[in-house]
């Protein structure tokens, strides 16, 4: 048994001696949520401002330089659902006096008012996805929210003519009055981008981006639908000929009947209480990539909690942790360049294990080409997919009982391409563990979940003399608590109450030609919610949330102390220094007692 798995199971019944301030029966939430927004307020006044949104996240750091800057789209998106994407015709900034620029920063700003849900969104140029977005819910006397990305990544695509989409489907009724109108710029800072080297690890953007999307003319998402684990989602592509290196960047997002996937027990607790006649397949997710039917690399996503997840007053004003900004994985498929450069047809696939509908995914392929040579050629030499294994113990008597939930995956791919720089050697390798806990109570009215997820990701480039070995590894942990709980009262009145804490914690390591770079982030968000329901209306609320971030980065760094109730900002503190002190505390503060285990 994995040595995680055996923390979780001994120290399991000290979760069982605390009294946390949260809980609430998942399906009776996610019913009472329109509930939620049709109770708030609507005593609006003219003069009182809109309520300022946001994600916790660190500032780009940005060039001396002064941007060159244009709106790229204005929309308002209303009764959108099931119709087309907004479209714009993109043109490369040819008014900017320089047309070479080190960073570039989309900015998204967003306005709403009145009562809304939460709306998925994607971003689009020439297919390729460059921003995956959650709206946020909106009040009475509206909000207001800005989202700033660097883009540089997509430097290439951004200097050529393309079609912008973007696709937000949105319902507007009687009693759901709220329109998203969004403003996109792109701002471009003058610079020169490093020069010709091979280009591994970050700060070298791909010379040519191949959308692994859906293609327009449609009336949703670029993205893939899977609404079902047979589902597979495929895109046909043809490489150039001369590439030397592809890193395919995978967008994941999760909704409707999955999206509190990790909230699922198995179909066994299910189908032995009656409780559906569809099974929920249990609470653990598999993003599998394939390239031409053989798996390429996996993808077990972060939890994104949505603006509305769970109960909306948690995430007012300060939203989830990649809510605004849905994070993306890169799985390097350089080893398997080999099998794609004979100028013939090839295809990625998308499935997730155990899915219900339904997943929307999607990805970008990054190519970088040979610009001394019409044609480069290679080999796979090695691919190892060790098979996914999945642990499921289950303890239930009726409607109570405890799971757990293990799963091991490990893929590993080496290949060699030879170039104008000589022959590149690369191996990419990965190494994921997940564990969940999960405690029904109170005839299912009271769950717990604790929930790990752990995997690295390490890359190592061997080219010819004079270049240096390029080593890369990325570690990743994301963790989950969750304490759902109805707690009756008086006068058909049930209070019910939430507490959730999402940690995200990557660190990054890169030794290559230009340098040793090193990277941590530890970012953790704690929310307590209530709120009394009668007669299965919302009839009043309370939502408070903590947020730790820290990030650290060659001498770079951004700490931020955040807590928010109920609209209100309690405190904010901000730091930008890098003394001793700062480092040493670069670490995940769950609270001791109810996140020993992780």
């Amino acid at each position: 048994m994995d040595n995680s798995l055996v923390v979780l199971l001994l120290l399991l019944p000290l979760l069982l001696l605390q009294h946390p301030i949260s809980a609430s029966n998942l399906h009776k939430l996610k019913q009472l949520r329109s509930d939620f927004s049709a109770q708030e307020t609507l005593s609006s006044s003219d003069d009182i401002p809109p309520t300022e949104y946001f994600e916790v996240t660190k500032p780009i750091q940005l060039p001396k330089t002064k941007p060159c800057s244009y709106n790229v789209l204005t929309h308002d998106f209303a009764f959108t659902y099931g119709k087309p994407p907004a479209l714009a015709n993109y043109t490369p900034p040819s008014h900017c006096p320089s047309q070479s620029f080190s960073k570039i920063v989309l900015e998204l700003k967003a306005t709403c008012k009145g009562r809304q849900f939460d709306r998925i969104f994607g971003v689009w140029l020439g297919g390729v996805e460059i921003l995956r977005s959650c709206t946020a819910e909106p009040r009475a006397t509206g909000i207001v929210w800005t989202v700033q990305k660097d883009i540089t990544r997509y430097h290439s695509l951004l200097l050529s003519d393309q079609t912008l989409a973007v696709f937000l489907g949105n319902l507007v009724d009687k009693t759901y009055t709220g329109v998203y109108h969004v403003d996109i710029t792109i701002h471009f800072y003058p610079g020169e981008l490093k020069g010709r080297t091979l280009s591994f690890g970050s700060g070298f953007p791909a010379d040519l981006i191949l959308p692994i999307s859906r293609n327009l003319p449609l009336n949703d998402g670029l993205w893939f639908e899977i609404a079902k684990s047979t589902d597979v989602g495929l895109k046909e592509f043809k490489v150039p000929r001369n590439a030397y290196r592809a890193v395919l960047e995978v967008y994941v997002s999760f909704h409707e009947n999955d999206e509190f996937w990790y909230t699922n027990p198995p179909d066994d607790y299910i189908l032995a209480n009656n409780l559906s006649n569809t099974p929920r397949n249990g609470a653990f997710r598999e993003v599998v990539v394939t390239l031409d039917g053989n798996v390429a690399g996996s993808v077990w996503p972060f939890t994104v909690i949505y603006t509305g997840g769970f109960n909306p007053l948690l995430w007012r004003p300060i939203t989830g942790i990649g809510s605004f900004d849905l994070p993306s994985y890169d799985i390097e498929v350089t080893p398997f360049l080999g099998t794609v450069l004979d100028g013939e047809t090839h295809s990625l696939g998308f499935s997730v294990t155990n899915a219900l509908n339904v997943w929307y995914i999607d990805a970008n392929l990054h190519l970088w080409l040979d610009k001394e040579s019409s044609r480069t050629e290679g080999q796979l030499l090695n691919h190892v997919d060790k098979p996914l294994v999945v642990s499921l113990v289950s303890n239930f008597k009726g409607l109570n009982g405890t799971f757990w939930t293990s799963a091991k995956r490990s893929i590993l791919s080496t290949g060699w391409v030879r170039s104008s720089f000589g022959n590149i050697s690369t191996s990419f390798v990965q190494d994921l563990t997940y564990n969940s806990s999960m405690i029904i109570e109170k005839d299912g009215n009271k769950q717990t979940v604790v929930q790990v997820i752990s995997f690295n990701d390490s890359v190592h480039a061997n080219p010819p003399s004079p270049f240096h070995d390029f080593i890369g590894k990325t570690h990743r942990t994301f963790s989950l608590y969750l304490d759902l709980d109805d707690l009756d009262q008086d006068n058909d009145t049930f209070l019910s109450v939430a507490n959730v804490t999402l940690g995200f914690d990557e660190n990054k390591y890169q030794n290559a030609a230009i340098g040793f770079s090193k990277s941590s982030l530890k970012n953790v968000q704690d929310g307590q919610g209530t709120f009394v329901v009668k007669n299965n209306l919302v009839v009043s609320g309370l939502g408070e949330t903590q947020q730790d971030y820290r990030y650290a980065s060659n001498g770079f760094c951004y700490l931020r102390k955040v807590g928010s109730s109920n609209y209100t900002i309690l405190y904010d503190n901000i730091r930008n220094s890098c003394n001793k002190r700062s480092h040493s505390r670069l670490g995940l503060n769950f609270p001791k007692k109810r996140h020993a285990m992780l």
